[in-house]
């Protein structure tokens, strides 16, 4: 092959190399887009489902679920609604109220509470005025005896002055803090020590 030959045929392939570049820059261009369009609907579809899932929680709980709140909190205790009392129970076959609080507090926050509500106000919590009750703070209630100061009695605060809480009568449920009964009981707040 003569030396001209050989300076044509770099030259060939040299302008092959340009246009296989080009197309090869083309494509790629093409593939960031269809990859940020994927992106940018995924992102659009997860944070629709989460809106879905605040507004179908805030119905069944009954109070205005955002995005600032703790969707795990609601969720759990959602999981939980309509369990039917069953005094030292832990579990969804039957709980109490102090298993009922324990249980979520494991499985929303990792931690362990103690086992009875007077143990769980004496050494879990610091105690909090009402008017300071946050989401997630524990609401204890003294629903016999009233001459007594010691609560039988914890639920969970959610927000809006409601609590969620295993019922002796109709399971966990969901009440507020200004219904009669539990305005009388209520003795203290607490928001757990970790």
């Amino acid at each position: 092959m003569t030396a001209e030959k050989r300076v044509l045929s770099a030259t060939e392939i040299s302008a092959n190399n340009k246009k296989r570049f080009r197309v090869w820059l083309v494509v790629k261009n093409i593939l960031a887009g269809v990859v940020a369009v994927l992106l940018m609907a995924s992102c659009a579809s997860s944070r629709s489902a989460a809106a879905d899932e605040r507004a179908a929680l805030s119905h069944k709980m009954g109070v205005s679920i955002s995005k600032k709140d703790n969707i795990k909190l609601y969720r759990q205790a959602a999981g939980w609604l309509g369990v039917r009392y069953r005094l030292g129970g832990t579990t969804k076959k039957g709980v109490d109220c102090s298993g009922f609080a324990g249980a979520i507090y494991k499985d929303v926050y990792g931690t362990r509470l103690h086992r009875s509500v007077d143990d769980i106000y004496h050494n879990d919590v610091k105690r909090i005025r009402r008017g300071r009750l946050k989401e997630g703070d524990l609401v204890f209630f003294r629903t016999d005896d009233k001459r007594k100061k010691r609560p039988n009695h914890v639920g969970i605060y959610l927000k809006d002055g409601k609590f969620v809480h295993a019922s002796t009568s109709k399971g966990v449920e969901i009440n507020s803090l200004n219904n009669v009964f539990y305005k009388k009981a209520f003795v203290k707040g607490g928001r757990v020590v970790k």
